[in-house]
């Protein structure tokens, strides 16, 4: 057996001291892993595809449909409830007189069932009706008598049946459920509401057939 000296004790430790520092300062930063796994950090996991965050509502093209939708009607709903206040007015029919204020009313319970809907998707509340309907109550403000009558019989059919193609379609084309069963409610008060006009129409004796 050879005896070491101190001279061989001191290299040998200065051997391995150079080894440890050596290991410790080589990529990877140290020790291996029994095995050989990989101890790196691991990257963060980007987000999963399937499952992406849900657009709002100003995102989404369907709900630009909606939101015209809501914003039109809120103005037909205006334009009706001014004309219906016209009618109490002017008319010198009680049957128009009674119509006008029952078509005040149901657009005024409209206007209340889709103002928080409209609000949830940020539509604006009109302070007005559109200009075309603007231009139809100048029209009939300047009328009286039978007229009038008949003016504001013609403009409720034509502006009826629009709504009711309106909802008709809100209700087959949108992909929001709360839109869809707003249009499915309101359309049968719709259609009744429309057949009262074209009863109404038919005993002043004017047409109910639909503009184009």
């Amino acid at each position: 057996m050879t005896k070491w000296s101190k001279r061989d004790y001191a290299l040998a430790v200065a051997v391995l001291l150079a080894g440890a520092i050596a290991l410790a300062q080589a990529p990877g930063g140290g020790m291996q892993n029994p095995g050989g796994l990989n101890t790196a950090p691991q990257a963060p996991a980007l987000p999963s595809r399937s499952t992406p965050a849900m657009p709002s509502a100003t995102e989404n093209p369907q709900s630009f449909g909606d939101m015209d939708f809501l914003h039109k009607t809120l103005e037909d709903d205006l334009a009706q409830e001014q004309m219906g206040q016209l009618a109490q007015q002017k008319s010198q029919s009680d049957d128009v007189k009674q119509f006008g204020e029952k078509m005040a009313q149901i657009h005024q319970q409209l206007t209340d069932q889709i103002t928080p809907v409209a609000q949830k998707l940020g539509v604006d509340q009109p302070n007005k009706p559109s200009k075309k309907d603007r231009q139809e109550i100048q029209k009939l403000q300047a009328l009286s008598g039978s007229d009038f009558d008949a003016e504001f019989i013609r403009a409720m059919l034509k502006d009826q049946q629009d709504a009711l193609k309106g909802f008709k379609s809100e209700e087959e084309s949108s992909h929001d459920a709360t839109m869809q069963q707003l249009a499915k409610m309101d359309t049968p008060v719709l259609t009744q509401h429309l057949q009262a006009l074209e009863r109404l129409a038919q005993s002043h004796d004017v047409s109910t057939e639909s503009k184009k």
